[in-house]
């Protein structure tokens, strides 16, 4: 079995395309996602489509209620702090 694998490197901020960052912004809020339970008694994390609101796309799986809110928070704060950085990294500290 073949696999294909591939990675980008950037001198410079992210270079995301203006359908991805939507897609970043899309899935920092946390209203557009939601936790579905599974007939083995699993939670599954899912996010709302962006154009069709009819269908989810299912992210992750849990054992408990909570670690799929876990899920969610992490997911969002991840994709927010990608947002954070499409401009280039921020200064924290400069010298004189």
């Amino acid at each position: 079995m073949t696999f294909f694998y591939q990675t980008q490197s950037w001198n410079s901020q992210p270079q995301a395309t203006q359908e991805t960052i939507n897609l970043w912004k899309h899935v920092a809020e946390k209203k557009n996602w939601r936790i579905v339970q599974l007939p083995n008694g699993f939670y599954q994390t899912e996010h709302q489509d962006q154009k069709d609101k009819d269908t989810w796309h299912d992210v992750t799986r849990r054992e408990t209620l909570e670690g799929a809110e876990q899920a969610i928070d992490s997911s969002v704060a991840h994709y927010a702090k990608k947002l954070e950085f499409i401009n280039g990294p921020k200064v924290v500290k400069t010298f004189k």
